[in-house]
């Protein structure tokens, strides 16, 4: 993963600028320069536009071993999307704009959800689902924890229960 990473930061530069080069010799500097900071405005516009009130909400979730929302999971990718557009570079706006669209939007969408799932699910096995884990935001307290066809039996009886308001209870 981390050469992964480490290729990326190296890499998509030098794309960017290869493509800024071309662009830039096929219409001229000026041109390309008022068009970069346009699409870089258009991000910044976004980014506020959505907050980062949705991201904190997608960590909250995943913090609370959730699943997040089709929703929550649309907002972090419009955000991210606004972030790449404020990225100079014509490749990194052009995965932005992807990101706008709706029918892209929800493939990412769905590769994101099962990458979060099978996160949350290897969570569940071993040392994680140990005394007071809780999982899907069911409950924090002793007892059982249905999640899908598993029981979790934990093991903590100081935390009180909490229970979904979505499904009757109250928090």
């Amino acid at each position: 993963m981390a050469f992964v990473l480490v290729a990326l930061f190296l890499l998509v530069p030098i794309a960017e600028l290869y493509v800024i080069v071309q662009v830039a010799s096929g219409f001229g500097v000026l041109p390309t320069l008022a068009l970069l900071v346009l699409v870089s405005i258009a991000g910044a516009w976004l980014v506020r536009q959505q907050g980062l009130g949705v991201l904190r909400r997608l960590q909250d979730q995943l913090a609370r071993g959730e699943l997040p929302t089709d929703e929550l999971v649309d907002g972090g990718l419009i955000l991210f999307a606004g972030a790449l557009m404020l990225t100079p570079g014509f490749l990194t706006d052009a995965v932005g704009l992807l990101l706008l669209i709706p029918l892209t939007r929800m493939g990412a969408r769905a590769t994101l959800l099962r990458r979060f799932r099978r996160s949350i699910e290897a969570g569940l096995g071993g040392a994680a689902a140990g005394p007071g884990f809780a999982t899907w935001g069911f409950s924090s307290g002793g007892g059982r924890v249905d999640v899908g066809e598993a029981v979790i039996v934990t093991d903590s009886r100081d935390a009180p229960p909490r229970s979904r308001p979505e499904l009757g209870g109250d928090r």
